[in-house]
């Protein structure tokens, strides 16, 4: 039986829950989180390079000197690819790099994913995050007192306003609503620091019950 720590909303210890262990994915999908992933971080490119090809090029269409008798080399323009300033051959060009991720391979890979982290002890449960101000020594308090030494991402049910300000200055420390957590997030961050609300939400993601899959 998996448990999951359980902490006061100031950080102090206050006793563990058992996670339903039949939710558990941990002897498949591992190539359906690597797929996820690298679909995810391929989305993330501008795919904004560009070339221009010789007919792109600024530049006369002329020929810069006859064809024969000046023992230089045969050349048809001043665009062309083997001069400076021609044309470029099979350079880069706008495109999009987004890959297909079925729905049921994604939301296996986000059960794998989840389901790792709370096998390895890596998912703690706050019983509320309530900041009076948007101060990030409040945050970095709250971080020491968990003991989260690398890094973190917290997860709630609602997105906290107050929250993302006064952790946004951290390194490596995110905050994302438990409905857009991707499984490309679960393997960056060590720790996973929830609500009771915002487990619930990552239960019900991982039960399928709700109507939307994120990757």
């Amino acid at each position: 039986m998996s448990t999951i720590k359980i902490y006061s909303a100031a950080g102090e210890p206050s006793g563990e829950m058992a996670f339903a262990e039949e939710l558990l994915v941990l002897d498949r999908g591992d190539q359906a989180v690597k797929d996820t992933v690298v679909a995810i971080l391929n989305a993330r490119r501008a795919g904004s390079a560009a070339t221009l090809e010789r007919g792109e090029v600024a530049g006369s269409g002329k020929k810069p000197y006859r064809q024969k008798g000046t023992g230089r080399a045969r050349v048809g323009s001043r665009r062309s690819p083997v001069w400076r300033g021609g044309g470029v051959v099979h350079g880069p060009h706008p495109r999009s790099y987004a890959q297909k991720i079925n729905r049921k391979v994604a939301q296996l890979a986000f059960r794998r994913a989840l389901s790792g982290k709370i096998a390895d002890g890596q998912v703690i449960v706050l019983d509320e995050i309530k900041l009076e101000e948007p101060k990030t020594k409040l945050v970095a308090a709250l971080l020491k007192k968990l003991d989260i030494q690398s890094s973190g991402l917290f997860v709630t049910a609602d997105l906290d306003e107050t929250l993302v300000r006064a952790a946004r200055n951290i390194p490596k420390i995110g905050v994302v609503r438990a409905s857009d957590v991707d499984v490309y997030s679960l393997l960056r961050f060590r720790t996973v620091i929830t609500t009771r609300a915002g487990l619930e939400a990552l239960t019900a993601r991982m039960t399928g019950k709700n109507a939307e899959v994120t990757a």
